[in-house]
């Protein structure tokens, strides 16, 4: 199908909001209105298309930002496909996406062995927060790692040493290259990592370590039980909260090879196997359906 070679920014940025959560969630309603507005007011020829599909479409949409606009969900969903799957195959591993600690959101971080936070800066970010950032992710993980355009890198390098960086180049084969590795640090921070916990999680953790329970309330369950996880040696702490969180609910149901436009919407909206699924069977219903 003849497509456009010619695009500005404010079309490219309009195409990206076409992979964000709303969007997926409106898709799994059987809405498409958004994907037909862009259709329409863009690429009238895949309007008139008796064969293609809202699939289709959309992947050729992440193509086109994949080549011209790489704004944070291309540059995630391109680290997803092309580094941290390979790690979730080789480990015991858990990723999460969006995950809050303190008063930061971090783009990705990983359980395995250790935890590590992965913080994204496209060229489209500033390093505004970054600071803040940093001092936040300290406090719960192992190994912070910068993920950064290559034509940055004179900007992000004046951070400190244990501060990992890796870049981006979407011009090479091997996208992703580590200029510095993150220097291991386990010294977490009790009150932050309670914070990040669910209820039956510490609750799991003072039971484990202690072999009891103390007696509490609902009203008082966090205050005693953050009195006994602060009395924990820093590196048990650090153990037992890499491996209660490698036991959340969440299956990384991601794969660098069958739909990988859409591993990141799956990661966000902590699809199952089945939800996946199910999406992908509606975006290939045919355009205008």
């Amino acid at each position: 199908m003849p497509v456009n070679t010619s695009y500005s920014q404010n079309q490219l940025r309009d195409y990206s909001t076409l992979f964000s959560r709303s969007e997926a969630l409106s898709w799994m309603k059987l809405d498409f209105k958004s994907i037909n507005s862009k259709i329409k007011r863009y690429d009238e020829q895949w309007g008139k298309s008796k064969k293609a599909t809202y699939f289709d479409y959309l992947r050729h949409i992440y193509n086109v930002l994949e080549k011209h606009y790489q704004n944070e969900y291309i540059f995630k969903n391109s680290f997803l496909n092309e580094w941290l799957i390979k790690e979730i195959g080789q480990y015991n591993s858990k990723v999460f996406s969006e995950f809050r600690v303190g008063n930061a959101v971090a783009d990705l971080v990983m359980f395995n062995g250790n935890s590590k936070v992965f913080e994204i800066k496209t060229d489209l970010d500033t390093e505004n927060r970054l600071a803040l950032q940093i001092e936040n992710y300290k406090k719960a993980f192992n190994q912070i790692y910068l993920l950064i355009p290559e034509s940055k890198l004179s900007i992000y390098k004046k951070y400190e040493k244990e501060i990992g960086l890796i870049t981006f180049n979407s011009n090479q084969k091997n996208k992703f290259t580590v200029y510095r590795t993150a220097i291991n640090n386990t010294l977490v921070d009790a009150s932050t990592i309670m914070h990040v916990l669910h209820t039956h999680e510490y609750k799991a953790i003072v039971q484990s370590y202690y072999g009891y329970l103390p007696k509490m309330t609902s009203f008082n369950q966090f205050q005693i039980c953050s009195e006994f996880i602060r009395k924990m040696p820093n590196e048990e702490l650090n153990k037992y909260f890499i491996n209660i969180m490698k036991k959340r609910d969440l299956k990384n149901v991601l794969s660098s090879h069958n739909y990988k436009e859409f591993n990141q919407l799956s990661l966000a909206l902590k699809l199952n196997k089945t939800e996946r699924n199910k999406m992908i069977q509606i975006l290939k219903s045919p355009l205008n359906s």
